[in-house]
């Protein structure tokens, strides 16, 4: 492994473990501490994700024309400002504001790890992706299991937390990353809708438009966990610290679970199937969930989601970046990207509409239902690959 992507890796853990101070909390600190319903939390999130589509297009943009370096400070700035201002303003209104012009700067950069990761390590087809996705998760388990102790004793603590880590972070890419941006061909496109106009190769484009459908709804079921459920297990009596404690289990899991997830794909080595694999399991997830009523059920309900997205989330960018042609990583990751985060934008909203008016069943059965589409944009999405000339091939990273 290079060690650039090891950088990648270290940046990208301590981003997260500073963003996962709030995010599992958000909809019990609008719900429980500022007294606003399930449906005005998902509102909000939603805002903060409209934003980070906004910041995921910019960032993959601004990739494509600078580079990784300048567009990772570029969101840092954000999101440290937007921090250290939210540890001496959180009441509803300015919480609200800062909450969104997070979700922006965490836009920016995200899409510029990937570029960066799949321009450094061409060669690593789906491990530069999973080395990523392993390291966001490293900052899930560490962030949201201390923050749900922290907020045990008072959110305000999380606020600085999470000002300290956006810190390390932007130092980091500051005096490390700027190297990093000799590997990255850069374009000169102005906007991106200027880019989505010139693609060479369109039906790579309808390609990822189509596998973009599947993982926008695996994320609208999977944000059910950090919103509706989230508020669902303290109204079954579940404390605070054992909610955080699930996410500590996913973080752990998918770690210790590699060698797992290693085996398979080695046999198993089409990031299409992995995708039908990580679906079918996280349909089993939900229809345990029906049944669901201890911490010992979403404990096991954790268990088997992490397990389905093992395979779901590092292929999606790989298929993104097999797809994309050469000078163009940051524009197709920024497009995979603002999909995902349009799943966790509507993904609150939605669910919490129906568990404020409906049995949390009936959330979890249209879930269900909705999981049974990506095993046919799957199967749409094989048809078009076949279908891409093979003199475009060269044009790809």
């Amino acid at each position: 492994m290079p060690k650039q992507i090891k950088l990648l890796i270290l940046a990208m853990a301590i981003n997260v473990t500073g963003a996962s101070f709030i995010w599992p909390l958000n909809t019990i600190y609008m719900h429980n501490e500022l007294e606003r319903t399930l449906a005005f939390a998902g509102m909000i999130l939603l805002l903060n994700q409209g934003a980070a589509i906004i910041g995921n297009l910019v960032g993959g943009t601004l990739f494509d024309r600078l580079g990784g370096y300048r567009t990772m400070l570029t969101g840092g700035s954000v999101t440290l400002l937007s921090a250290l201002m939210l540890t001496q303003f959180h009441s509803l209104l300015p919480y609200s504001i800062l909450l969104i012009t997070m979700g922006f700067g965490s836009g920016v950069i995200v899409p510029a790890m990937y570029a960066l990761a799949a321009s450094i390590w061409p060669e690593g087809g789906r491990k530069p992706f999973n080395a990523i996705y392993v390291a966001q998760n490293m900052g899930v388990a560490l962030g949201a299991s201390m923050g749900g102790f922290i907020a045990y004793y008072s959110f305000s603590y999380i606020f600085i937390a999470n000002a300290t880590l956006f810190a390390c972070f932007y130092i980091l890419v500051f005096f490390t990353f700027k190297p990093m941006d000799q590997k990255v061909e850069t374009r000169s496109y102005s906007t991106v809708l200027s880019q989505g106009v010139k693609i060479k190769n369109k039906q790579s484009f309808v390609a990822l438009l189509v596998l973009s459908i599947g993982f926008f709804l695996a994320w609208v079921a999977y944000v059910q966990w950090q919103s509706t459920i989230a508020a669902y297990t303290q109204d079954l009596g579940i404390e605070i610290n054992q909610y955080s404690i699930l996410w500590t289990i996913n973080g752990f899991l998918i770690i210790a679970g590699q060698p797992l997830v290693k085996f398979v794909t080695t046999y198993v080595t089409s990031p299409k199937i992995q995708i039908l694999i990580g679906n079918t399991i996280f349909i089993l997830s939900f229809t345990y969930l029906l049944q669901a009523e201890t911490f010992l059920d979403f404990a096991t309900g954790m268990v088997i989601l992490t397990l389905g997205e093992m395979f779901v989330w590092p292929a999606v960018p790989t298929i993104a970046a097999s797809l994309a042609p050469k000078g163009r990583q940051g524009f197709y990751q920024g497009i995979i990207n603002s999909v995902g985060t349009s799943g966790r934008m509507i993904g609150p909203a939605f669910g919490g509409l129906i568990a404020d008016h409906y049995p949390m069943f009936i959330l979890f059965t249209i879930l269900i239902v909705l999981l049974v589409i990506p095993y046919i944009t799957v199967t749409i999405l094989g048809i078009l690959q076949k279908k891409i000339p093979e003199e475009t091939e060269e044009e790809k990273i």
